[in-house]
């Protein structure tokens, strides 16, 4: 009987073989794909950090690193003692702002002495004129300031300086001449009792023209120059006293001359 012929086996590899492969690769393209995202280009990141601190000003422009770095995932370097440098930016800030509010500080005592003592070389040349019971004197950081009643300069309800308050100007004048570098502003103020005339609708018209007509006046007798003579009309809007009575109406109604310090006018 003859015997039955085997059959020869399949030509190839076997068929567990390639799909064993292909998980292989797929294996192999995993762990290249994570490797790859563990891992940092070292020149771009030098770069990048380059980048930051010169925008964010933590080191000097042009540093590469801080101390040494340490690399954790994603690409994210740890800095070491990353901390120290915004301890020493913060206290460096609290230096600057100390500093900034000593000087600060300096500077308006050094305007408020400056103030005080120009007002007690006015109060003394009014003392001279023999005016101090016209003519109030007070000071702060910013100017002396010269307080005078306007009864004694107007009519009630004019703007124009009365004839016999001209000698007052004039001493005036001539104490303000001695500060001819400084700015001297003239501010007109009423009371509270309302007006209303064909030339002086209400208190602030009225106040604003008392003003503009003693700086006048001041720059037609003085030689200061007129660039630095400013006034303006504050109307019933700062009162000094109570306006319900009539001696407070009367404080009310005044005439203010500030004559600034060299700190205030820029000198």
């Amino acid at each position: 009987m003859a015997k039955k012929r085997q059959e020869d086996p399949p030509k190839g590899s076997p068929a567990w073989m390639a799909t064993f492969s292909d998980l292989m690769n797929l294996l192999l393209c995993f762990f290249v794909l994570l490797f790859s995202m563990s891992s940092v280009d070292a020149e771009k990141f030098e770069m990048v950090v380059a980048s930051l601190q010169s925008s964010f000003s933590i080191l000097p422009a042009g540093g590469s690193s801080i101390e040494a770095g340490q690399l954790i995932s994603a690409g994210i370097s740890q800095l070491e003692n990353f901390s120290i440098y915004f301890e020493q930016s913060e206290s460096t800030e609290e230096t600057e702002d100390t500093e900034e509010k000593d000087a600060k500080e300096a500077y308006e005592e050094e305007a408020l002495e400056e103030s005080e003592k120009m007002a007690e070389e006015i109060q003394k040349e009014v003392e001279r004129y023999g005016i101090q019971n016209q003519v109030e004197v007070d000071f702060n950081a910013q100017y002396v300031l010269l307080t005078l009643n306007g009864a004694l300069l107007f009519e009630s309800g004019v703007a124009e300086v009365r004839e016999d308050a001209y000698p007052l100007v004039d001493k005036i004048g001539a104490i303000l001449s001695n500060y001819d570098s400084n700015i001297i502003e003239i501010e007109g103020h009423t009371d509270n009792v309302p007006i209303s005339t064909d030339k002086y609708p209400n208190n602030n018209v009225l106040s604003m023209f008392r003003a503009l007509n003693v700086a006048d006046y001041i720059r037609n007798i003085t030689q200061l120059d007129p660039a630095l003579i400013k006034s303006s009309g504050r109307g019933e809007y700062v009162p000094i006293a109570d306006n319900s009575i009539p001696e407070g109406r009367a404080r009310n109604r005044r005439v203010e001359i500030k004559i600034y310090n060299s700190y205030s006018s820029g000198n």
